[in-house]
């Protein structure tokens, strides 16, 4: 009799309802056995379980339990564990003590958690198939040499996702190769590297592709915002690139402008039309600025619209309407600072003239609250 089926939560489909819908497909019963086990153990459906019993076969469920356990042990949800096995269904068949765990030891060793392992192998399950002495130390030892610490080479392995089934003279290595060959430091590098993974792990040519793009767009490579927009391009597809675009059209700006403001902030690029839309309406319309100024500044459309850029303009409209600070004050002076500065230079540093500042900033209290209308922030300086 074979062992029974371990199930770790997934909801069941009994084994007569397979043979049901396997009738006249699925005659061999070590074949039904492992679709049966697939579904109820490992949470695929019928037809992705059907599709992968074609590359993993087993009448027993002792080796593929074992596997199961091992994942759950380290942390894996039922969805991550449904992930790798349909991506590489001939795992359940590994010797877990001598196969897999020595990977989750080499991966702990440094210094990811046992979640931070599970979504990295969730998300690229080839890892659990390469070898740590031919694949997985070299690439460590690769990244090493460039971030150096371990910390950052740790950071890089969590965010490479697919990547890090490649080889490293396959993609990563050229990659950085073109980079150098063009004047990028090694600064900037490292930046890709601990910060934008999936861009450095890109297919060659695709790569290549992009770091020319950002060069004829005039991206100085001494620079890191080419880092910044080689991770943009890496991440938007091309109708998306032309939609946003579109987007800032709307509010006016030109091609030349939005290109423009890419190269001051790649990041604007990555914005959602809501978050654009929720942005400009606001800096647009409720409080005035033209569209065209802040395509000089777009960092501004980064900024939270909730937690930043509403409260330092409520501060404002208090502070102007009592004439405390100057009318040609520019947004950027606004909303750049970072908190500590902006707290202490607008809102604690005037608290005993308006007691409900700090209130206002941390929404509190409304400007109604205080006899201020929204029109007396068109008397700021745009940018």
């Amino acid at each position: 009799m074979p062992s029974s089926i371990s199930h770790l939560g997934f909801p069941q489909i009994p084994l007569f309802v397979v043979n049901y819908f396997s009738s006249g497909l699925i005659d061999d019963k070590k074949h039904n056995f492992t679709v049966s086990f697939l579904v109820n153990s490992c949470g695929l459906s019928l037809e992705r379980a059907k599709h992968a019993s074609h590359r993993v076969n087993f009448e027993t469920s002792e080796r593929p339990n074992l596997v199961l356990n091992l994942l759950k042990n380290h942390g894996f949800t039922n969805a991550q564990i449904s992930k790798v096995v349909k991506a590489e269904p001939h795992l359940l068949l590994s010797d877990p003590e001598k196969t897999l765990l020595p990977k989750f030891e080499f991966l702990g060793s440094i210094g990811l958690s046992d979640s931070e392992c599970a979504n990295i192998i969730s998300a690229c399950p080839s890892v659990l198939v390469r070898s740590i002495k031919n694949h997985l130390m070299p690439l460590y030892d690769f990244l090493k040499s460039i971030v150096v610490r371990d910390e950052k080479v740790a950071k890089t392995f969590k965010y490479a996702r697919r990547g890090l089934s490649d080889d490293v003279q396959k993609n990563l290595a050229p990659n950085l190769a073109i980079l150098r060959e063009i004047g990028v430091p090694q600064s900037s590098i490292c930046l890709l590297l601990s910060c934008f993974p999936s861009a450095a792990f890109l297919r060659h040519a695709k790569f290549d592709e992009i770091v020319k793009e950002v060069k004829n767009l005039g991206f100085n490579p001494e620079k890191s915002a080419i880092i910044h927009a080689i991770h943009v391009l890496a991440s938007l597809r091309k109708v998306n690139w032309e939609h946003r675009f579109e987007v800032y059209q709307r509010w006016g700006w030109s091609k030349d402008q939005t290109l423009l403001a890419f190269k001051k902030h790649p990041g604007c690029m990555c914005l959602t039309e809501e978050r654009i839309t929720k942005a400009m309406d606001f800096l647009v319309n409720r409080m005035g600025w033209p569209s065209e100024h802040i395509s000089r500044n777009p960092i501004v459309l980064l900024f939270s619209l909730e937690k930043r850029t509403i409260p330092r303009c409520s501060v404002f409209q208090i502070l102007l309407s009592k004439g405390l600070v100057k009318k040609d004050l520019a947004l950027y002076t606004i909303l750049r600072p970072k908190e500590k500065d902006f707290l202490e230079n607008y809102v604690t540093k005037f608290q005993q003239n308006i007691p409900q500042l700090l209130e206002v900033y941390q929404g509190k209290s409304d400007l109604l609250g205080l006899g201020i209308g929204s029109e007396r922030m068109s008397e700021i300086k745009p940018l």
